[in-house]
């Protein structure tokens, strides 16, 4: 009975860790990849569930697939972060207009578009910066050693067009 729980628990992480990499490309518009994840999803579903159903009297099996269920999504997002798909845009807003921030992150090769804004208290300089998720926490970094007291919203654009931007990722 110990092996079928082991393979009941391995089944399950793996499963679900395909589930959670499948729906992740399905958002990012990689569907191609998600149709070829999803046949090796369904077949490993299918041998897990057959598994739990012939053992359903002994509740241990069930409790195994439910915690594999759980670990499985901790996989695939932790996968899904490691591998970092797609872009992030981070708004910056800063009391200072004075500042050297466009410039420095132009420098590290960020594409930077800067504005002033309106605010309660005054006029604030505002950033519109666009980056690959995979630098995003970098990118985070070398915002915050340059002003500390930056307001920084981040959110991920789903399609991008025209730019210089843009032109230089597709290469």
């Amino acid at each position: 009975m110990f092996e079928i729980l082991i393979s009941i628990f391995v089944i399950q992480i793996v499963y679900v860790t395909f589930f959670t990499l499948r729906m992740i490309l399905t958002l990012k518009n990689q569907r191609y990849y998600a149709a070829g994840i999803s046949c090796i999803e369904i077949t490993i579903y299918v041998l897990g569930l057959n598994m739990v159903l012939q053992y359903l009297d002994q509740p241990i099996s069930l409790i195994v697939y439910a915690v594999g269920y759980g670990l499985g999504v901790l996989v695939g997002t932790w996968i899904e972060e490691k591998i970092a798909l797609g872009y992030v845009t981070l708004r910056i807003i800063l009391n200072d207009p004075e500042t050297q921030l466009a410039n420095k992150l132009r420098d590290s090769g960020y594409g930077v578009t800067t504005w002033i804004g309106h605010g309660r208290d005054g006029d604030r300089m505002m950033y519109e910066v666009l980056a690959k998720r995979k630098n995003q926490k970098k990118l985070y970094q070398s915002i915050l050693e340059i002003e500390p007291k930056a307001f920084i919203v981040t959110y991920e654009p789903t399609q991008l067009h025209g730019g210089f931007w843009t032109k230089s990722t597709r290469r």
